[in-house]
């Protein structure tokens, strides 16, 4: 069973497997990465590159690490929520940028960065949110691809293949299947964030915070209004449907993120689906125990 901390009153998950908390098409998108025959290729240039070394290095050289005597609040916030999700604390970095935004990123030595607008524009439980669904891309096994997504164009071009110009069939299949990918994994970490930050009000609050902005009309924002806007947007009509999917064509093909209404939407299906009161009462999914031998 799930214990609680008797300081927060937030549940910690014991052994805890990304099983509980997947989404299943991040795990066929995954499937389906891994099919496309230059991927292999990409993935070998991408550490003879030595480029996951490089990005670390580019990360701690512009942005300030986090720990007991720098940004206490923040590593609390990162250290209870290793706790709740089962898993070692990675580095967390804050970075100036007026953009709200955060990633993780290093496949050899795990980091999460923040923004600071992000910081700025989010209550501490709202960083329960935010932190933990970048802890939901470490422990899903994320960092990797996604790692390589950020500098693929580039990989593809040190290999002679290029997905503009002279088209190559094989890094064009490669390209769409990453970004699809990577939208998937986004729903598989919305509901980590939900499971640390333990309130769908406030997963909700800071998924609208991140769509709207923080403005100074803030207290006028409505949760229950963005969630009758996401359902909206889903069973809109016939005709609007050409509409959705013309714009998916043109933009959201190659977005590393679904639309914030479809996040939403999904992230509420999941949890009236009672999936998230299981975990909550302490029935999950857990890692294979450790053999003794």
């Amino acid at each position: 069973m799930a214990r609680i901390k008797k300081a927060t009153g937030k549940m910690r998950f014991p052994d805890i497997s990304t099983d509980a908390f997947m989404a299943e098409t991040d795990k066929m998108a995954l499937e389906a990465l891994k099919k496309v025959p230059v991927f292999p290729v990409v993935l070998r240039k991408f550490h003879e590159m030595g480029l996951d070394r490089w990005l670390y290095c580019w990360n701690m050289a512009q942005a300030v690490r986090c720990g007991p005597k720098q940004f206490k609040t923040l590593h609390e916030i990162l250290r209870e929520s290793c706790e709740i999700l089962d898993m070692p604390e990675p580095e967390l970095y804050v970075t100036n940028n007026p953009f709200p935004n955060a990633w993780t990123g290093g496949v050899e030595r795990p980091y999460i960065t923040l923004r600071s607008s992000i910081v700025d524009s989010f209550t501490d439980e709202m960083l329960f949110d935010l932190i933990g669904h970048e802890l939901g891309h470490i422990k899903a096994g994320h960092v990797l691809y996604s790692t390589v997504g950020r500098v693929l164009i580039e990989i593809l071009g040190a290999l002679g293949r290029y997905t503009f110009g002279v088209a190559d069939l094989a890094a064009m299949a490669l390209v769409v299947a990453f970004y699809e990918w990577s939208r998937q994994a986004e729903l598989t970490c919305d509901r980590a964030g939900l499971i640390t930050c333990q309130s769908f009000d406030t997963a909700a609050t800071a998924m609208l915070r991140l769509t709207a902005g923080s403005t100074r009309f803030n207290e006028e924002m409505s949760v229950e209004a963005f969630l009758d806007q996401a359902r909206m947007y889903q069973d809109m009509s016939a005709s609007d449907e050409v509409g959705k999917l013309l714009i998916f064509l043109f933009y959201g093909a190659y977005a590393t993120h679904p639309y914030p209404v479809l996040r939403m939407q999904e992230l509420e299906k999941w949890y009236v689906s009672g999936a998230y009161d299981k975990i909550m009462k302490g029935d999950y999914a857990k890692v294979a125990a450790k053999s003794s031998a």
